[in-house]
Formats: C-alpha cells, sequence, structure tokens
C-alpha cells in the first residue's frame, strides 16, 4: 500500500537486493531484463522505480563477503553490484550505518545501470520514460526517494 495504487495499475518485477543488472544480451536467462523489457517496450510504462529496502538479506549477504560456493544463483547475481559494495566498505560509515549505506547504494548503482538498456536510455532522452530511485524503512514505515544527485530524502 506503499503507492496508493489499486490493482493492474503497476507492473512490479521483485528480485533479490532489488539489483538492475547493466545490459548484456548474451543469450542467456535475464529475469530482470526481460520484465524491464516487457515493462518498457510491451507496456510503455511512463516510469521505472528502483525500489530498495531496510534489513535487505540480499545487502546484508554481499556485506559478509558471500562465498561463491554458497549457491547456485545469489552468490553470482549479487556480484552485480560489487562496487556499492566497495564503495560502502571504503566509506568512513559506522557499522551500524553500513548496510542502510549499502542499501542505497545499491539503488544509485541499478538505476543507472537502467540507462546501459538503449531502449530505455532513447525513452528517457525522449522524455517518454523517467527513472526514479526509493528506498523503504520496514520497521519505520518511513519512504525515501533518491533526488537527481542521488541523496535519499524523505517523501
Amino acid at each position: 500500500m506503499i503507492f496508493n495504487a489499486g490493482p493492474g495499475e503497476l507492473f512490479v518485477a521483485r528480485n533479490v537486493a532489488n539489483l538492475v543488472p547493466p545490459y548484456q544480451p548474451d543469450g542467456n536467462y535475464h529475469g530482470t531484463s526481460a520484465a524491464l523489457e516487457f515493462a518498457v517496450r510491451v507496456l510503455q510504462v511512463k516510469r521505472i522505480v528502483v525500489m530498495g529496502h531496510a534489513q535487505c538479506g540480499g545487502v546484508q549477504a554481499m556485506l559478509q563477503g558471500t562465498p561463491p560456493e554458497a549457491g547456485d544463483f545469489v552468490a553470482q547475481w549479487i556480484t552485480i553490484a560489487d562496487e556499492a559494495r566497495q564503495e560502502t566498505l571504503k566509506a568512513n560509515v559506522p557499522e551500524a550505518e553500513r548496510q542502510r549505506h549499502c542499501e542505497h547504494s545499491c539503488v544509485r548503482l541499478s538505476v543507472r545501470n537502467l540507462m546501459t538498456f538503449p531502449w530505455i536510455a532513447e525513452r528517457v532522452k525522449a522524455g517518454s520514460l523517467s527513472l526514479h530511485g526509493a528506498y523503504f524503512g520496514v520497521a519505520t514505515g518511513r519512504l525515501e526517494v533518491m533526488d537527481a544527485d542521488g541523496a535519499f530524502r524523505d517523501a
């Protein structure tokens, strides 16, 4: 109920750690990329929102350095956000704030990765599609939105 939307008003694609991979049409299976293509090219959505959330298990696993042998898919999937992980670990962030910092960084990275998809970049440039980052505090109920400068502020 975060968006007060009715049935059919939102097309939602969920995945581990709210990650959007970079564009890579290599013939492999790409669930997130397929969902984006369907939403943008078929449904002609006007907005894409990358929604991160507090206490994200995928981000927690990433920060803990999940070993590659930890599973068949998750360990490889979260390498998409290695840049966000490294930025967080190098930042002078208190340990208590580290996960939240990385969760925000993952949203920023995913929004940037959206622009690697040519058909998304074309529509953004044409003004017919907008990209947004958001973050939901599960325990607090607070919704934050990402500004153009990448900072998160209360909605």
